[in-house]
């Protein structure tokens, strides 16, 4: 509780701010990686910090006049780290602020003068509600002791925030909780967000709602007034995924009947709990590809005061992750396929050099991220293996031709001229005898380079399985240099557009605080609402024997049962 009221204290007076204090130093057998500024995670001091290889791996350590030296692991693989490194762009500041620069990053959120990265993915927390007492989730109503969720007139007007960001961002929305289907009101939320003019909105969910009975009818209501992506809870095929496991196959089956074909699972990776399943999961997904287009693993953000012990034995980084992936395909997925978030950036700008309009811009830190492409292979109709798209295309020739290729546009190049030498050079970083059959991909890129038709990444979305990772932060791994590139920003009632890494780690000043300020007391909810619609009451029961007795549970789960089981 000490550093709790202490920040209380900060966040009403704004004068507790601390910062400052030794410069850390290598010790025998370290390589600094980078410089950067961090937190204490006991008193939030903003210290200086570096990021070093130590036996192979990535560190970030600071020093607290107060509290002493702080390491923590930052990557699980520096080799991998620097490879992401070598993808980093310049950053492009925002013009449009809602606060001022009134205290060193990260206590001035937002966005503030000093923020390097446009909106490209709105958070708008519907409720904070939930059906589920998850442990390790950042929060929920009964933990926090009130119930925050924003009028309808309050949510028209957050949103309304980031659309000024156009045309570079706040274009893309994820509504999320707590537990947004336990808004009887979601389907207005989204015709809110449709009027607004977002062009994407995704729904963050457990997905249990849509097996109860009036789920089909939801699921059908969320579609057709404009829900593009269903981003489901999934941390496990087998029944330790305590959240969904039994109600899946089901929540599947209820999409297929309502056409929601773009969904992505999101597993939360805790180490030594369900990272014996990281390839299992992938193959569910793409056993299911009818329906699920990715997998979005996030390693576990750990938060709260958790001892150095426990720490370790949880967490897991970005290329533990990925190391895994590849033990547990066989090597199919290998390290070397994934590349960091802001290669999005060099594709985007070569569009914008080409074209002469405006594109959002990934380009957030390298280390907030990767991700990759697989191809699925059948036969029979079953899922034999996968290819990753850098077996079959040059990713790195590619993206330092498109680089160079935006440059002579820059420097005033003829842009038909430089098309077809693009439509041309396309080629030679195909491997065609490599391509999966039937894979006209040399079509597919001129479709999406040359005649700007962006329809056809539907058609790319639905031969291929995109495989991301985000690792958000904690106090223990802080990296002031990263939340000043974030682009996953949090919409509030005041105003303020938050950056994910501020709102949730730094939750004192800026989620608790805020929410709290703009909620009901959980006491005064079931005074005007009933006490139904919160606690015990809404939290979820299954019948297990029943799901497990029914075909579709079965026939889901029918090429992963033996391996639970035994």
């Amino acid at each position: 509780m000490e550093r709790r009221d202490a920040f209380l204290k900060f966040s009403l007076s704004q004068k507790e701010i601390k910062v400052g204090g030794p410069t850390p130093e290598l010790k025998e057998g370290e390589q600094l990686l980078r410089k950067t500024q961090s937190l204490c995670p006991e008193c939030y001091r903003l210290l200086p910090a570096i990021i070093f290889e130590r036996e192979g791996k990535a560190w970030i350590r600071r020093i607290c006049p107060e509290h002493g030296e702080i390491e923590e692991l930052y990557w699980g693989d520096a080799d991998l780290l620097r490879k992401a490194f070598k993808y980093e762009v310049p950053p492009r500041r925002i013009k449009i602020h809602e606060v001022g620069y009134d205290h060193p990053c990260p206590f001035s959120c937002g966005l503030c003068p000093m923020h390097l990265n446009y909106t490209a993915l709105v958070n708008l927390v519907a409720t904070n509600r939930c059906d589920l007492s998850c442990w390790y989730c950042f929060f929920y109503a009964e933990r926090a002791g009130f119930v925050y969720e924003p009028s309808l007139e309050q949510i028209r007007r957050m949103l309304s925030v980031p659309r000024k960001q156009y045309p570079h961002g706040g274009l893309a929305l994820q509504i999320t909780g707590g537990e947004p289907l336990l808004r009887d009101d979601l389907v207005d939320i989204v015709r809110i967000a449709k009027e607004l003019e977002y062009t994407h909105i995704q729904l963050n969910t457990n997905g249990l709602r849509f097996i109860g009975k009036d789920g089909m009818e939801l699921s059908r209501s969320l579609r057709e007034s404009g829900v593009n992506t269903i981003y489901l809870s999934f941390d496990a095929v087998s029944p330790i995924n305590f959240k969904n496991h039994w109600e899946v196959p089901y929540i599947l089956e209820v999409f297929r009947k309502t056409d929601v074909t773009s969904v992505v699972l999101v597993p939360t990776v805790i180490r030594n709990w369900n990272t014996s399943e990281l390839g299992d999961i992938i193959k569910f997904a793409a056993e299911n590809i009818d329906v699920i287009r990715g997998v979005n693993f996030q390693p576990i953000s750990i938060t709260g005061r958790v001892p150095r012990s426990e720490r370790m034995r949880y967490r897991i980084t970005i290329p533990d992750t990925i190391s895994l992936i590849e033990e547990e395909t066989d090597g199919e997925i290998p390290r070397d396929a994934w590349y960091p978030v802001p290669v999005a950036s060099i594709f985007a700008s070569f569009l914008e050099a080409f074209t002469g309009r405006p594109y959002l811009q990934m380009r957030n830190h390298p280390a907030c991220g990767m991700a990759t492409y697989v191809y699925v292979e059948r036969h029979n109709g079953k899922v034999v293996g996968f290819k990753p798209i850098t077996e079959f295309i040059d990713v790195a020739g590619l993206l330092d031709y498109l680089k160079e290729k935006t440059e002579e546009l820059r420097r005033g190049g003829n842009r038909y001229l430089v098309g077809l030498k693009v439509l041309y050079g396309l080629r030679k970083f195909i491997h065609n005898e490599k391509l999966p059959e039937g894979l006209k991909l040399w079509n597919l890129l001129y479709n999406i380079f040359i005649r700007h038709d962006y329809g056809v990444l539907g058609v790319f979305h639905y031969k291929f399985l995109f495989l991301g990772m985000m690792h958000f932060m904690d106090l223990y791994n802080y990296d002031v240099q990263r939340v000043m590139r974030c682009n996953i920003h949090y919409v509030v009632p005041d105003g303020r557009i938050v950056p994910f890494c501020a709102f949730n780690v730094l939750s004192d000043l800026y989620r608790d605080s805020i929410q709290k300020q703009y909620s009901v007391p959980l006491e005064k909810w079931i005074e005007l609402k009933g006490k139904d619609t919160v606690g015990d009451a809404i939290k979820y029961k299954r019948d297990v024997k029943k799901l497990e007795s029914g075909e579709i549970y079965r026939r889901t789960y029918a090429s992963f049962m033996d391996s639970w089981r035994k």
